[in-house]
């Protein structure tokens, strides 16, 4: 099996590692930092996610990432956490672009989140890898990461391990 990979920020890189995490079909989640070119140089939190394409395809991934956080508003903290898909390919940068313009109709407001160019990856240290499934009684899981878990249940439910999802409070 050949994996695929692609990139995603825009949150919390924690929320972001999670939602990928319990999606069937995503074999690996790297968290940390991205960063891109020009405008873009600086570090980022995001994801890099290694995917089995013959179980989840890209557009459901950009997706789920689009629906899992602020993609469509332009706030204050863009700089750390910056709206993006991350490409590999020209190919990638092709395909991500005409996924999220198809998408845009999904959604009130316009879509923020850009497709950039995968340039350095930076990982989290140790303590932070795997935040969720290590932390899931935390606060901050309880209020951040549960409610997107829970989305992806009620929204996506055929793309779902819910075996990775056991923490929440709401029956599966």
């Amino acid at each position: 099996m050949e994996l695929n990979k692609i990139a995603f920020g825009g949150g919390c890189h924690w929320c972001t590692e999670a939602v990928f995490q319990t999606l069937i079909g995503v074999e690996k989640v790297a968290q940390g930092w991205v960063s891109s070119t020009n405008k873009n140089e600086t570090f980022s939190e995001a994801v890099i996610v290694h995917f089995n394409i013959e179980k989840i395809n890209l557009k459901t991934l950009i997706e789920i990432h689009l629906h899992t956080h602020k993609s469509t508003s332009n706030h204050s903290m863009r700089t750390k956490y910056r709206s993006a898909v991350y490409y590999f390919s020209n190919n990638q940068k092709e395909e991500s672009l005409k996924i999220i313009k198809e998408l845009q109709c999904k959604f009130e407001r316009k879509i923020i989140t850009e497709a950039l160019e995968f340039k350095d990856f930076k990982p989290s240290t140790e303590e932070f890898q795997n935040y969720y499934q290590s932390n899931p009684e935390k606060p901050f899981c309880k209020n951040y990461i549960n409610p997107k878990l829970q989305f992806l249940i009620d929204t996506y439910s055929e793309n779902v391990d819910k075996t990775k999802v056991f923490h929440l409070t709401k029956t599966v």
